[in-house]
């Protein structure tokens, strides 16, 4: 698969940015078009839960700076399909971050059910956490988990995320936020 200049690649995925046009194709329901706009399948479980698309296209019309820290598909090299995707809440340093943690980034993954506990999710954290930190200088990271989601409870305790807090998701019910710092 031939890289794009936004892509964060790992030794088995590719983090393709999901442009403003692909959101769009997608929330429309025109997975076929999103799909030759972002270059690799994209299945139809993405439509069974499109909270981070939408999150996006708000977010998007909102702040045009928020671009590179929107939502990206989550590709297997070797399917050379859309297994997930991830994406940061905001640019750094938003309002609603600082009681928790100032300067620090929040993010969140999904991983479609068929492509679980392969180590997708883990590898992206880690990927999109390291672009972060590598671009941008970011060394605070966030994110929320429902108490009762033993994944990913898992990869926060395997990144060193630390329970900090926690808060009342809208959609999710309660939420723990649990911090990471890296030494920068």
């Amino acid at each position: 698969m031939l890289a794009l200049p936004d892509d964060i690649v790992t030794p088995r995925l590719v983090l393709r940015l999901m442009e403003r046009e692909v959101v769009d194709a997608c929330l429309a329901g025109d997975l076929q078009r999103a799909a030759q706009l972002l270059g690799v399948g994209i299945p139809i479980e993405l439509l069974d839960s499109p909270t981070a698309l939408k999150y996006a296209q708000a977010q998007l019309d909102a702040d045009p700076q928020y671009r590179p820290w929107s939502v990206r598909a989550i590709v297997s090299h070797a399917a050379r399909t859309m297994v997930g995707h991830v994406r940061f809440h905001s640019r750094p340093d938003p309002d609603y971050l600082r009681p928790f943690a100032p300067a620090a980034v929040e993010f969140g993954y999904h991983v479609f059910p068929k492509y679980r506990r392969q180590g997708y999710a883990t590898e992206a954290a880690g990927a999109a956490m390291d672009w972060a930190q590598a671009a941008f200088g970011i060394g605070r990271f966030i994110v929320s988990v429902s108490p009762d989601n033993t994944p990913s409870l898992a990869l926060a305790a395997r990144f060193g995320f630390a329970r900090i807090g926690q808060h009342m998701d809208e959609t999710d019910g309660i939420e723990h936020v649990f911090l990471r710092q890296v030494a920068m």
